[in-house]
């Protein structure tokens, strides 16, 4: 009975081997086209630019997305691991950076090839047909493609193994799964070999580029769809914004991850390979891995957390009330800031290289008198600074509760974003100046690109659902604190 199943497995191998086949010499026939005369551009007539052009110019122009892989603004920063690595290079050859937001990545190849950038920093997988018509650098990072699946409702309650049982880790059990992702991918071609392997039918839906790997991991995380695909170091981030996506089913070995230029551009390739090669031997490259990709043990914070003494919030209470009676700010508000943001380490150090008790960015803190080696107290009074003069800016905001809404979500994600959000909320019918259930609605929607495109949003793409969490969660802890303590 066995071998006549293996034999029908063997005969379906064949089969689907034949039929992929077939499938491949259709699309590779049907990508001689017009269709990817659009997506790769005019292959006989890629642009010569290279190093000595660029230095002439003066900038290194790179094509990127907004993902927290490559580039995106973070607190009023820019930021993105691809583009402090290249940040780094510009200043190396002594020229600025610009950044190019391509809306579709299905066009980054005739993009680069057609002179609009110098550098594809998208979180490229190498593969051999990117490479017939671009070159990659050295890899700077290896990275495996893992299933970005929901954990189930009620998983903070539950214990770790029982949480694991319930995800999909046999990858038998991908069979007759839907699993949507980037048709030109990495993910896309691994799936269909998956099929093969498996010896059953996975249901992989093709989206165009239009819709970023980061999306579909949110719309995991809200439901909307149960699985997608994407290599580790975007999961590990996402997951840091998404604690309900679970990243653990691995899918392939390690891609290999690189920058693309032309062909044409063999001397920026030799430079930059160069570079590359001993920057990563270097400190401020293990600064910027870890800024991204390496999260601080929260059991390690959790000795600086609530304090056991009765009548007591924490061992800092007397800079919290002290600081927010100085700048007109509830003391509760801002230890719950504080708390959210840390819980209460003032040696706590967090994504994109925040420091300090109120979680400053490196840019922001100084401004407030609040540097990484600072006392507590300076750090508090910073936080209340900051705080009290985002609440004094949304003074057209009538109602209290509201306007500290925003002051939190300002903190958190910065004024350009909010105001997008609101310019938004005014355009679809809603009140730019309630929080509940309207602006922080729109928050949700700047992950969108529907949304995020518009012509009134001025600042991109944003992970909304960060900040319509954090103010939920904040506001939530201060009025139960605000029934304990008052």
């Amino acid at each position: 009975m066995n071998n006549r199943i293996l034999s029908k497995c063997n005969y379906i191998f064949h089969l689907s081997g034949f039929i992929l086949s077939l499938f491949i010499l259709v699309f590779t026939s049907s990508c001689d086209g017009p269709r990817t005369k659009e997506l790769l551009g005019d292959q006989t007539n890629v642009k010569s630019i290279d190093l000595p052009e660029i230095e002439e110019k003066g900038k290194l122009t790179i094509l990127a997305e907004n993902s927290s892989i490559s580039f995106f603004i973070y607190r009023g920063k820019k930021m993105g691991f691809e583009y402090e690595l290249l940040k780094e290079y510009a200043h190396h050859i002594g020229v600025d950076i610009e950044v190019k937001i391509v809306r579709n990545l299905d066009n980054m190849i005739g993009l680069l090839n057609a002179g609009e950038g110098d550098m594809i920093a998208c979180n490229y997988a190498m593969n051999p047909n990117r490479m017939k018509y671009i070159n990659f650098s050295k890899p700077y990072m290896h990275s495996p493609l893992v299933l970005v699946q929901r954990k189930p409702d009620g998983w903070e309650k539950m214990h770790p193994e029982k949480v694991n049982k319930l995800m999909l880790r046999d990858l038998l059990n991908l069979a007759h799964k839907k699993i949507p992702v980037w048709r030109n991918s990495s993910y896309y071609l691994r799936l269909i070999n998956l099929q093969d392997e498996i010896c059953d039918t996975i249901y992989i839906q093709a989206q165009d580029g239009k819709k970023s790997t980061e999306e579909m991991i949110e719309l995991v995380s809200e439901g909307e769809i149960d699985y997608t695909v994407t290599e580790k170091n975007v999961a590990l981030i996402n997951q840091r914004f998404l604690e309900n996506i679970d990243i653990k089913t691995f899918l392939s070995v390690d891609q290999k991850i690189g920058f693309g230029m032309r062909k044409t551009s063999p001397l920026l390739k030799a430079s930059f390979d160069q570079w590359l090669a001993k920057f990563k031997h270097k400190k401020a490259f293990k600064h910027i891995y870890a800024k991204y990709f390496i999260k601080e043990d929260l059991t390690v914070q959790a000795q600086y957390g609530l304090s056991s003494l009765k009548g007591q919030l924490s061992n800092y209470d007397k800079f919290f009330k002290k600081a927010a009676k100085k700048y007109d700010f509830e003391w509760l508000l801002l230890a719950s800031v504080s708390y959210h943001e840390s819980r209460f380490n003032p040696n706590a150090r967090g994504f994109g290289g925040a420091y300090s008790i109120m979680q400053f960015m490196p840019g922001t803190g100084p401004k407030y008198g609040v540097y990484p080696n600072s006392s507590v107290e300076v750090q508090i009074n910073g936080g209340a600074k900051k705080l009290g003069k985002d609440y004094l800016s949304w003074e057209m905001i009538p109602d209290r509760e509201q306007r500290e809404k925003f002051t939190l979500a300002t903190y958190n994600a910065g004024r350009s974003h909010i105001e997008d959000a609101q310019r938004l909320a005014e355009k679809h019918g809603m009140d730019p100046l309630k929080w509940d259930d309207n602006v922080e609605v729109m928050m949700l929607n700047l992950s969108k690109a529907q949304y995020y495109r518009d012509p009134v949003v001025k600042n991109g793409a944003l992970r909304g659902a960060r900040t319509y969490r954090y103010v939920r969660k904040i506001y939530a802890q201060y009025l139960e604190w605000k029934t304990i303590f008052n």
